[in-house]
């Protein structure tokens, strides 16, 4: 079943096929529907989630099957960092497999680059994905928007600029000259990056400036901050703690504080729109779980610790110190929310930094939050923007 016929069956047609719908009509008559597709792929969400709730929907063990006849393999991507709390959770307390039912299997696929991911996406490799925002925009561009939406938010904050603790650099202006480490071209902490020398004066060696500027694996930073090969970085955490703890390192920015409220997309969940428009019931129930996720994570501060500690040495073979883990947890916040204005300024960064020429009208469909604000209404929670 695809979005439209949900949207069909749900709005529109009868419910004879699942007759304990028929106590929602009075809800719906309520419902004001206007003609536009817009409007009925809302209404058909809200009815699709409320079917989830009794139990009479789509998605069971027969629905969920692939065209060979067999269980449904269902791609999620992220990678072994602390912005990806939630889907390290999400996997690891098996919230993902218990939502999406017995007849759905998952292939967990880890990367450590937003490049990597997005190709995997684009050849179909990854169906739902954890990613940074930068990445994410990258591959919506490449598409003109057809490989990609996003769907929810996994983390806001969790980056910073770190400098080797001899380097005498104070402040952005300090990079003058300097070699600064991001973990790759166009991602986030990229854009972050050439953005703040942009407004403190300076550019990239590549762009006629100063400040050379170096995709570097995370791993490797770390390794050239103790050979004294690097002077700084803009990284995610745990790599900032890390850098910090093992490498003299010193954080001289916290990106939190470039931010209105704080409070920045830094790990968003994106989706094929074709994967949603075939399975949307999956993908809804995917969400559930990852809100779920979210709420265990900032409900249990210490045992989501431990189990994110103990994700992260199974995915990378070494185990973070508690109090590096701890302080990559206290730089993070967990969020659905995929906090849309932030998204969107990155859209126009990346243009005023020459990434992309592309107007603010190009990424009006970016963001989707029907299917999370649906789920949100469930919980009688307030939605997202």
């Amino acid at each position: 079943m695809n979005a439209r016929d949900t949207v069909r069956l749900y709005t529109y047609g009868s419910m004879a096929a699942w007759p304990e719908l028929a106590t929602l009509r009075p809800a719906l008559a309520r419902r004001p529907l206007r003609h536009n597709r817009r409007e009925a792929v809302t209404a058909g969400l809200v009815l699709l989630v409320a079917a989830m709730v009794a139990g009479c929907g789509p998605g069971g063990r027969a629905e969920a099957m692939s065209a060979a006849g067999g269980p449904l393999t269902v791609h999620i991507a992220y990678f072994p960092n602390v912005t990806h709390a939630a889907a390290l959770v999400g996997t690891g307390r098996g919230t993902f497999a218990k939502a999406l039912g017995p007849g759905v299997k998952i292939d967990e696929q880890v990367y450590n680059a937003g490049p990597s991911e997005i190709e995997a996406l684009f050849a179909g490799q990854v169906d739902i994905g954890y990613i940074g925002p930068g990445p994410a925009i990258n591959g919506y561009i490449r598409s003109h928007g057809q490989a990609l939406k996003i769907i929810a938010g996994a983390s806001s904050g969790g980056a910073a600029l770190v400098v080797r603790g001899d380097s005498g650099i104070r402040d952005v202006r300090g990079l003058a000259g300097k070699r600064v480490a991001v973990p790759q071209t166009g991602g986030t902490q990229d854009i972050s990056l050439r953005h703040a020398l942009q407004t403190a004066g300076l550019t990239s060696t590549d762009m006629g400036g100063s400040v050379k500027v170096l995709p570097n694996t995370p791993a490797d930073t770390l390794t050239l901050f103790v050979k004294r090969e690097l002077d700084a970085a803009w990284v995610p955490e745990p790599w900032v703690s890390r850098l910090v703890k093992e490498a003299n390192g010193r954080v001289v920015l916290d990106e939190r504080d470039l931010w209105p409220g704080k409070r920045f997309a830094t790990t968003v969940i994106i989706v094929r729109p074709k994967f949603m428009d075939q399975h949307p019931d999956l993908v809804l129930k995917f969400l559930d779980a990852h809100i779920d996720s979210v709420d265990w994570i900032n409900g249990h501060r210490a045992e989501a610790a431990a189990l994110i500690g103990a994700r992260l040495k199974t995915l990378t073979g070494k185990a973070l110190p508690p109090d590096v883990l701890k302080s990559s947890l206290a730089r993070t916040d967990i969020t659905y929310d995929p906090l849309r204005a932030s998204v969107l300024t990155f859209t126009a960064w990346s243009r005023l930094i020459g990434y992309t020429h592309q107007t603010p009208s190009a990424f009006e469909r970016l963001v989707d939050t029907e299917a999370l604000n649906a789920l949100l209404e469930r919980r009688h929670r307030p939605g997202v923007r």
